[in-house]
């Protein structure tokens, strides 16, 4: 971030006061984006990036992640050290998403410097749209199934009764019962988050991928999932500090919290457990699951929405049309 953010005129102090300005102001996913796709984008150019971008370098950007690489050109020899250096997959035309996702950071960089965006040429808005037309393709789900009621019950049971299954049990009936918890959420809760009253736990996220700081509404946990939370909380003697951290081989909790691919990691693990196969689901197949279960057991979805914190009624409603669409008499026409 230090290397992005320059304005002309500024002393020293008042460029350190503002990089410290957009680090706290930013998310902390945000930043780790920002962080690898500049890493990307510098690796692709195979120099330095300049300030302003010139629109022709832009252009060839687009072009170079806007098709297959079959052909042996220049694009392609690109590609292929950007493969052996781990930055890119395969030498196949990358999602529309990841190309649009990487040229909003590479917008973004110049707008951290006041400078205009070479992408806001005409020529690169209309090359971006037709990119993104012919690259189209049906959305990967982010999880291959939902963790739904049923498939979760497995995973709590499979949870051994020591500490780290303690910890694992509440995490997974916190992540599910919340609404569908995201991972980075999981594990930037802190016990000071967590209010106790009576058979209820009441739950203050301080952001939210669709809530900024200090506007995300609290959730409530109850019943076993309360109770989940609360053994945890017992087990682990916590009193302050992060909610949900790594326990050593000798069984300490350790001080620092969990990071969120620790979530990937349990849920494979517990999967396997529960004899399915690891890629059964992923870590947001508790946010498809807790809609999908929502939707099997006819829960308002207004009332789903109020603890997914879906900000757009059709993003929630997907899961609903799914599950309505196996009980839709006209699917059953032909016998």
């Amino acid at each position: 971030m230090t290397q992005l953010i320059k304005a002309p005129n500024l002393s020293v102090q008042d460029e350190t006061a503002l990089l410290d300005l957009y680090t706290r102001g930013t998310p902390e996913n945000t930043l780790r984006a920002y962080e690898r796709d500049l890493l990307y984008i510098e690796a692709w150019k195979g120099e330095a990036l300049s300030w302003p971008e010139s629109e022709t370098v832009a252009l060839r950007f687009i072009l170079d992640h806007s098709r297959d690489l079959d052909a042996i050109d220049n694009a392609r020899s690109v590609a292929e050290n950007l493969i052996a250096m781990g930055l890119r997959k395969a030498l196949k035309c990358p999602a529309p998403a990841t190309l649009d996702r990487r040229i909003s950071s590479w917008r973004a960089f110049h707008r951290m410097r006041n400078l205009a965006s070479p992408f806001e040429a005409p020529l690169l808005r209309q090359a971006r749209a037709k990119a993104r037309r012919a690259a189209a393709r049906p959305p990967a789900p982010k999880s291959n199934n939902p963790i739904t009621l049923d498939v979760l019950e497995k995973l709590l049971a499979a949870c051994p009764p020591s500490l780290r299954g303690t910890r694992d049990r509440a995490i997974l009936m916190l992540g599910w019962a919340s609404g569908g918890r995201r991972r980075s959420e999981i594990t930037g809760l802190h016990v000071e988050d967590i209010t106790l009253e009576d058979d209820l736990i009441h739950i203050r996220l301080l952001e939210t991928k669709t809530t900024a700081k200090g506007a995300t509404p609290k959730l409530l946990l109850k019943g076993r999932a309360a109770q989940a939370l609360k053994d945890w909380l017992r087990a682990a003697q916590l009193t302050k500090g992060p909610l949900f951290r790594p326990i050593s081989k000798s069984g300490t909790v350790l001080s620092r919290p969990l990071h969120p691919d620790a979530i990937r990691q349990i849920i494979k693990r517990l999967l396997v457990k529960a004899d399915y196969d690891e890629t059964f689901a992923s870590p947001h197949g508790l946010r498809s699951g807790f809609l999908t279960e929502a939707a099997l057991q006819g829960t308002p979805i207004q009332a789903a929405m109020r603890l997914s914190l879906h900000r757009s009624v059709a993003q929630a409603q997907k899961y609903y049309d799914d599950v309505e669409l196996k009980d839709n008499p006209a699917t059953d026409l032909i016998g």
